[in-house]
């Protein structure tokens, strides 16, 4: 990890990556233009892009990679390839695509999303089936065109889909003719939990979009991957949504620079967020709560006085972490979300501060 990053020694919860600062991004650049180099793109294309666009394309083991300013758009212009026998696709309800992109699939490209399994990271084969049959007084068919699956799920609080539901139901789409999109925007976070390497889980779909911003730190963008038959020209598409930039070598090398050793640190992280973890179950007045699919996201319930002002006793200490996310009646909840600045201390250090601060 660069020198750069290092200026900045705050251990923060409050997200997956580094929430590098302006300052610090801009030496990052000046550091990598220096010791790398950088090859400048043209509108999205070329140069440090598309040597993004291939190491992705490979990690994922695709075809062709291309890159976006947003998830958002990757996820749209995903739905707008693979819905071609059916203008119905199926969600779940607790997704992204389906609560935090304005509609835009609905309002821009005439999809209508099917929201399944409210309140669950997973839907089931099951539910697959009753969607593509239809209600059985059904005058009129509505094919389903596509199935669009996100994990892990950021509403559920990182809680990855299963892996098992999930091949089934792309062994059953595949049988429909039904296309499969993979919203994996933290799949390389998941992956690091599971054991699942990034190519298994994009195997099951015919795109898969990752975020370049989210714990590569890029300030910005996507990628979208699949074959080449699909993503060949579909930069024309990026660029009629106005998603064709002048310029995103800002973005690519940054997120080029730190998917190198991306998975072996994270796993240091996790060991170490496990460490803090086990510490913190040790207190009483502490619930330590991670599911059995559960990533990066710990949440945290803490009563008593102990819970009022734990965000700025910590911070008094360089430790960072998000607001309550729930008032509880004896106290509150928190998520703690973690990432590489884990290991910026020594881990014992980091559990003394929560000991402190916890009183």
């Amino acid at each position: 990890m660069p020198n750069a990053a290092a200026a900045e020694p705050i251990v923060q919860f409050r997200s997956d990556g580094l929430g590098l600062s302006p300052a610090a991004y801009a030496r990052l650049i000046a550091e990598i233009a220096e010791t790398r180099g950088i090859a400048e793109d043209e509108y999205s294309r070329s140069g440090v892009v598309a040597e993004l666009e291939a190491r992705l394309a490979a990690l994922l083991g695709k075809e062709a990679a291309v890159f976006m300013p947003t998830g958002t758009l990757a996820n749209h212009l995903a739905l707008r390839l693979l819905a071609r026998n059916g203008r119905r696709v199926l969600v779940q309800r607790e997704s992204h695509l389906f609560n935090d992109e304005g509609d835009c699939a609905q309002q821009l490209s005439g999809l209508n999303l099917v929201p399944l399994a409210p309140g669950r990271a997973t839907f089931t084969p099951a539910e697959v089936i009753a969607e593509i049959n239809g209600p059985p007084e059904a005058r009129v068919a509505v094919p389903v065109g596509a199935i669009s699956i996100e994990t892990p799920v950021r509403r559920m609080a990182g809680e990855a889909f299963d892996f098992e539901e999930m091949r089934r139901i792309s062994g059953l789409a595949r049988e429909h003719g039904i296309g499969l999109h993979l919203d994996g925007a933290r799949l390389l976070i998941e992956s690091v939990y599971t054991g699942i390497t990034p190519a298994e889980y994009a195997a099951l779909f015919d795109t898969v979009y990752v975020s370049l911003y989210k714990y590569l730190n890029a300030a910005a963008g996507a990628v979208l991957a699949g074959p080449r038959v699909l993503l060949d020209g579909l930069y024309h598409q990026r660029r009629m949504f106005g998603g064709g930039l002048p310029h995103v070598w800002p973005y690519a090398a940054v997120a080029l620079h730190y998917l190198e050793g991306f998975a072996e640190r994270f796993r240091d992280a996790a060991a170490a967020s496990e460490k803090l973890c086990d510490a913190l179950r040790d207190d009483p007045r502490v619930t330590v709560i991670r599911p059995p699919r559960a990533t990066n996201v710990t949440i945290v319930q803490i009563t008593g006085k102990a819970a009022q002002g734990l965000p700025e006793r910590l911070l008094a200490h360089g430790v960072a972490i998000r607001p309550a996310r729930r008032i509880l009646p004896d106290g509150a909840e928190f998520a703690l979300h973690a990432n590489e600045t884990i290991l910026r201390r020594p881990i014992d250090e980091t559990i003394r501060v929560f000991a402190e601060a916890l009183g």
